[in-house]
């Protein structure tokens, strides 16, 4: 008997346990229920903001924001006059580039540092043997400096002195293991040029032999053919030993330096060059409508550029704030 009564009290907890737990379940249940309703209703829960908390701002009726503490406002430092200088050439030289960002160099430096370029070379005993002149020749205004391991073009013009120390402009390149270093005079140009693969490049100037400023490779001789894969590339060692340039570049060289200019060619990996190396700008090879084109390539009448957002300028590194070295007029027309 007492056995019996001990089972069924077990029973019976056993029961009262699992109805609780039910219970609970339950409550659970129409918590969360009223919860969501509550959510769903409001549409969202908002918090007003803890003033204790130190909140600065407040928005007025009509929609403006307005500060309640006065003292939370902190002007900003003003830059000097030389900081100022160097965030004016940052930004101006920024806003060339899409992809790489480029390597900016002090304005007030460039042309010391384009002196010291040329008497370094001249000084160099590869570069003696070679003939290396930087004096002004006749009928040229320009030399042009390419260095091969930076990927960076720098023209120079003439300083007071009658030579070519005077950085110009400098452009962003793509050279290779097989550009030749060197002193060398350009002796022909062409309007597009068979190249190795075969692929054609526009506005092409003969360096050397078989080595010529040119585009971007491409496929035919459209302008809307450009190999885009290779373009991506301008920047970087990618060519068989010619010296790759954008449109604006290549053709600034082919429409200002006459047959003849000079040209020289070093390797300095830790230096791209007196004004430094221009960004670099990225063609999506997925967007059908633009990947054949250089975006700088801006032919007469044709509509392609306005459906870039890229800059226009290329890669030269132009400052508007020296129109004395890049005449405003000629930084806004079409190249």
């Amino acid at each position: 008997m007492q056995r019996r009564r001990a089972v069924s009290r077990k029973q019976n907890r056993r029961v009262h346990a699992l109805i609780t737990l039910i219970f609970c379940i339950a409550v659970f249940i129409l918590v969360c229920a009223g919860c969501f309703l509550l959510v769903k209703t409001d549409g969202t829960i908002t918090n007003k903001p803890n003033q204790s908390q130190g909140d600065s701002s407040s928005t007025a009726p009509d929609g403006a924001d307005s500060t309640t503490d006065g003292d939370s406002q902190q002007e900003q430092p003003t830059m000097t006059e030389e900081e100022q200088r160097i965030a004016d050439a940052t930004s101006t030289a920024s806003a060339n580039c899409t992809k790489d960002a480029p390597q900016v160099v002090d304005p007030a430096l460039w042309d010391e540092r384009g002196k010291a370029l040329m008497e370094q070379l001249a000084a160099d005993e590869f570069y003696q043997s070679e003939g290396l002149k930087y004096s002004a020749k006749d009928g040229c205004p320009y030399m042009i400096a390419v260095n091969r391991a930076a990927s960076t073009v720098t023209v120079l013009a003439l300083d007071d002195e009658g030579n070519y120390t005077k950085p110009y402009m400098a452009m962003v390149c793509s050279g290779g293991a097989d550009t030749p270093l060197g002193f060398f005079a350009t002796p022909v140009n062409y309007d597009w040029r068979l190249l190795a693969g075969p692929s054609y490049g526009q506005y092409a100037t003969r360096i050397w032999d078989s080595y010529l400023f040119h585009t971007v490779p491409y496929y035919s001789q459209h302008k809307d053919d450009i190999e885009y894969d290779q373009f991506n590339q301008l920047g970087t060692q990618a060519s068989l030993g010619c010296i790759r340039l954008l449109v604006c570049d290549v053709k600034w060289i082919y429409d200002n330096c006459p047959i003849g200019t000079r040209v020289v060619i070093y390797d300095n990996a830790d230096d791209p060059g007196p004004m430094g190396k221009p960004g670099t700008i990225y063609t999506d090879p997925a967007d059908e409508s633009k990947r054949g084109w250089d975006p700088t390539d801006q032919p007469v009448g044709c509509s392609i550029p306005q459906r870039y957002s890229y800059p226009q300028r290329g890669s030269l590194e132009r400052m508007e704030r020296c129109p004395e070295r890049w005449p405003l007029e000629r930084l806004h027309q079409p190249h």
